[in-house]
This record gives structure tokens, sequence and C-alpha cells, in this order.
């Protein structure tokens, strides 16, 4: 026993790095080229430095795969998501994972499958009508009272399920029974999903608040019937919320893009609806502890702030000490103060009736008489003067007035023509026929009605000589 010991600490000691390194060039110089068939998964695209991440896998086993920027750039074919291909390269590993992989040279198809194109095609079919979309995606209800479940009733799911809710939160789970396999087994599930929305509220079968479609672990075509169009539709058109659990962790089916929430596995569904009971207590009694902590600390902060505060006022003496000094000491002033005011108004007073005596009053009229006649005699010959100028202004205004006015022009025997609407008409032209005419003599108005406008007279031309020709 102490010999195997001693061997064992005579081993050298090597760092993780060099055992990296070690396994790194074991693996490259065994594998040195390879070509390997396989189907592409978990490919999203060209990661944003330019390479391409993504697993190779067949029925028992999945490699991790890349392709360096420079080699994608030259490939002829390109990877997409479920493509079977033959790919070649050198298997390495990764040692900040403990992994291997294959590093690609070159890609090329060794076929399509049927099922993961035809998935596809239903993908961009249902994601172009919106169903994929997150606002139309309905949010679960935090403590639900009815459970629905869509599931076969005999396998390993429903029975995860109920141990789950009942170790949680105990509550009302209704099964609906299906095929989660087979040719039937869509039809199936989707008539239970519209069965369930089918119920009424408060009938004799509680209508569920929330919805589980679940089924185990498998491959592709195990999956399949939850990747049945009538399935979808059906998921996205649940008025209840609805959780999808189909499969493990890395299997995707379309129900999964159009239910509310997707969980791992059936069992996450249940921890997804249904919240722990002791968490809920154990929330609801650490909540009100520190309620009731908050108030009592809350009172003693105030209490010790009163007390602080009460210990920073001064006494009633104190505060009535001084008001009462100065209360005596204007006591004390208040007789010499009410004499001596009474003295000085008495002295105001005295003055004030010495300037109002008779004699004093008839010498301010007089001088105020006299001051009034002085201005008076000043003002009449000021005022005759100004009204004398604003009269000649006056009349030169008038004079102007009438030589500048039409009225005289009228005078002279001129005559002024308005139209209708009581504007002068300067020009022959703008009179039409049968128009109305207003004419204005020095003497009075008359009305006119146009027999022709210029036009005509051009027509008729010049009366005669002595006859009565028109007005215009």
């Amino acid at each position: 026993m102490a010999a195997s010991t001693e061997a064992r600490t005579n081993l050298p000691e090597i760092t993780v790095s060099e055992l990296s390194a070690k396994l790194k060039r074991t693996v490259e110089e065994t594998f040195p080229y390879v070509r390997l068939r396989g189907e592409i998964s978990g490919y999203r695209g060209p990661h944003s430095s330019g390479h391409c991440y993504f697993s190779l896998k067949d029925e028992s086993a999945r490699i991790d795969a890349v392709i360096w920027r420079g080699n994608f750039a030259r490939l002829r074919f390109k990877p997409e998501e479920g493509l079977e291909v033959v790919a070649s390269g050198k298997i390495t590993t990764y040692p900040g994972k403990s992994s291997y992989q294959i590093v690609i040279d070159s890609l090329e198809p060794a076929g399509v499958g049927a099922l993961m194109a035809l998935l596809e095609e239903r993908k961009k079919k249902l994601a172009a009508e919106g169903l994929f979309d997150e606002a139309r995606k309905k949010p679960l209800p935090y403590l639900p009272r009815v459970i629905g479940v869509v599931t076969s009733p005999t396998g390993a799911v429903i029975r995860d399920i109920l141990h789950r809710v009942t170790e949680r939160c105990s509550c009302h789970v209704l099964v609906w029974p299906v095929r989660v396999q087979g040719e039937t087994s869509a039809a199936e599930v989707a008539a239970a999903i519209k069965g369930f929305n089918a119920l009424a509220p408060g009938g004799v079968i509680p209508r569920p608040d929330v919805l589980i479609v679940a089924r185990g672990g498998g491959s592709l075509e195990d999956l399949w019937s939850f990747n049945e169009e009538i399935v979808a539709r059906a998921a996205a058109a649940s008025e209840i919320p609805l959780v999808s659990a189909v499969g493990h962790e890395t299997d995707f089916t379309l129900i999964d893009f159009v239910s509310d929430r997707r969980a791992p596995t059936p069992t996450a569904a249940a921890e997804m609806v249904v919240p722990v009971r002791a968490e809920l207590l154990a929330n609801v009694e650490a909540r009100g502890a520190r309620l009731t902590g908050s108030a009592v600390r809350f009172i003693q902060r105030l209490r010790a702030e009163v007390r602080g505060l009460a210990r920073g006022l001064p006494s009633a003496d104190a505060i009535l000490a001084l008001p009462r000094q100065r209360l005596d000491a204007a006591t004390a002033r208040l007789p010499r103060a009410l004499r001596a005011n009474a003295h000085a108004h008495r002295v105001q007073l005295a003055r004030a009736a010495a300037r109002l005596s008779p004699a004093s009053l008839q010498s301010r009229l007089h001088r105020w008489s006299d001051r009034y006649r002085a201005a008076s005699v000043r003002l009449h010959p000021c005022a005759t003067a100004l009204l004398e100028r604003l009269n000649a202004r006056v009349v030169g205004l008038e004079r102007i007035l009438t030589a500048l006015s039409y009225q005289g022009v009228l005078a002279r025997g001129f005559a002024l023509v308005r139209d209708e609407a009581g504007r002068p008409i300067r020009a022959a032209a703008a009179v039409s026929t049968n128009d109305f005419l207003d004419i204005e003599f020095a003497d009075g108005r008359v009305a006119a009605v146009a027999s022709g406008g210029a036009a005509s007279r051009k027509r008729r031309g010049t009366p005669e000589k002595g006859g009565q020709g028109s007005l215009f």
C-alpha cells in the first residue's frame, strides 16, 4: 500500500493546459483527415465573427462542427439546418469545453430529409401568417384553479406532471387522453385543445385556466404529430393560455413556436404553471413580518424624534420670562407716554388754531381773488386771438375744398356717371348694353339705361348732324 502511494506521488505533475495540449495532439495525429456523414443540427447562420458553429448528428451520436470564416467564403454549398451532408476536415479538440470537434474544409450535400424540408416549409408559412409573433402570446395565470393536460394517460409524462403539481401547490387537474404518436395523434391533440376551449365557464366540467400539451422525448418521426399544421393552428387559436412541453430540451416542434410558453420538459411545464405553496406561504409570512417590523421601526423612530425635540424645547417659564419683563417695562412707561402724547397733541392743536383765525382766512381769500382777476384779464386777449386764427384757417380750408370738389366741376356743366353699384365710370369701354346708370348733374341725379356699349357705337357710327345720338 505504501509502495502504491509512493508511485502515485512520484508521477510528474502537469497542468490542465498541458493535458489539453497532449489530448489535442493525440486526436489530431490519430484523425488527421476524415469524411463524416450526418445531419446538420443547431445551425443559426454565420456568427458575428464570420465563423459557423453547429453540430453533425445521426441516430445515436453528435459531434460539434466549425467552419472558419475563410473556408466558409470558399464553400460552394452552404450549410442549412436539417440537411444531411458529407463534411470533410480534421478532428481537433476545444480546450475551453474539453470537447472534440471537426473543423470542416469542404461540405457537400448527402440528401435533404423530407421531414425537415416539410417542417421548414410549414414554419415559414405559419410565421408569415404571424402565428409566431410575441405580441399575440398570452400571459400565464399566477394561481390557476384548474389545469388541463393533453397527453397520453398511460405514460410517465402525466405521472410526472401530477407529482410536481401535488408537490408544489395542489389544484384540480383535468386530463384529456390522446395518442401522442401515430396517424391519429395530430387530430386527437387538436380536438383536445379545441374541446378544452369549448368548455363553458362555470359548467359541470370546470374550464381550465391553463393548458399543458405534453409528450416525452423521441426522434423527429416520433414527435411529428406536434409538427402537423392542424395542431399548430389549434394551439394558436386557443383562448386558454397554452404551454407546450414536447420532447426534451433540444427538441423543437411547431407547437413550441405558436404556444404561449415553451417548457423544456413536462416537469418544467408543471413548475411554470403552478407556484410552490410553501414558498407562497413563506413569502406572505416574510412580507407580513417585514410590514410589521417596518411599522414598529417607524413608530420607534417617531417616538425617538419626539423625545429629542422635547428635550430641545425650553420650559414655559423660560419662554415667557422675556415677554413678561418687556410687559412690565411697558406698563411702567405707559403713564408718562400718555401724558407726553397728550401734551404734544395739545401743542399741535394750539398752533393750528392760531393759523385758522378769521383775519388770516380773510387775507388768504383776498389774495386768491386778486390772482383770479389778473389771470382772467390776461387770458381774454389770448383766447380772442386764438379764435381769430382758427377761423381764418377754416375759411381757407373751405375755399380749397370748394375748388377741389367735383361738385364745382358739375356746376360748370359736366356730369358724373356711376354704375349700378355706385362706382364712378371713367371710360366708355366700361359700359355695356342695358347697363343701369346713375347720372349726377349739379342740381340732381337722373337714372338711365345704356342702349349700346362702345362696341355697338362703332358699328352704328356717328349720328347724323343735328340728330339725337346715344348718350354714349
